[in-house]
């Protein structure tokens, strides 16, 4: 076990407890309906990176860069939080305390702390926020559901959302301004046949 490994279940183990039991007790159907948003709802975010691209076509080059460089910021962000979760090497609550969980526990080496789910989600909503307002404000309650989603299935001790949540936000408001240097770059696609991709017009 690495050496950094450290029991989470001391930090917030109770809360992570209690939701599980209201997570026993709720109705099977929203369950499943809250463990599908937290599988899949990623693919949000993707979409809402598809439509801010879109939308850009129709603004200046330093909003088309910004939308260009989403991807790019996300997978930063994910990258990063692998990292720290692989130092760090926590069991998931799953594995340490005895509880219901609403989805099968994670197999022994998918480590918890922090959340890949939460960075991902965070990453994506403040880059959003970034580039496109009204994306961001769908964006960013999003993220926080996505967050949440993962201790209600069980994946997740609260403390491992909400560092995912930070790293992902902090990438995210880290590179994202970043991607404006690129709008040059954008505005010599715009005079090439590749218009089309980074111009409505």
């Amino acid at each position: 076990m690495n050496h950094l490994a450290f029991g989470g279940a001391s930090i917030d183990g109770g809360a992570y407890t209690r939701i599980t039991v209201l997570a026993r007790d709720t109705p099977h159907g929203l369950d499943t309906l809250i463990a599908y948003f937290s599988d899949y709802g990623l693919a949000l975010f993707a979409a809402l990176m598809l439509v801010a691209w879109w939308r850009a076509r129709h603004r200046g080059p330093d909003a088309m860069a910004r939308a260009l460089a989403l991807p790019v910021v996300v997978i930063a962000a994910y990258l990063l939080n692998d990292l720290v979760k692989s130092l760090f090497a926590e069991q998931r609550p799953c594995r340490t305390l005895s509880v219901f969980t609403v989805e099968a526990c994670p197999g022994p080496g998918d480590w918890s702390f922090p959340s890949n789910h939460a960075a991902i989600a965070a990453a994506a909503a403040v880059a959003l926020l970034l580039c496109d307002r009204q994306l961001g404000r769908i964006a960013v309650p999003a993220a926080l559901l996505m967050a949440a989603s993962r201790i209600w299935i069980g994946a997740h001790y609260p403390h491992d959302v909400v560092a995912g949540l930070l790293t992902g936000a902090l990438i995210a408001y880290g590179l994202t301004p970043l991607a404006g240097r690129a709008a040059p770059a954008v505005d010599r696609i715009r005079a090439t046949r590749l218009r089309p991709l980074v111009a409505a017009r």
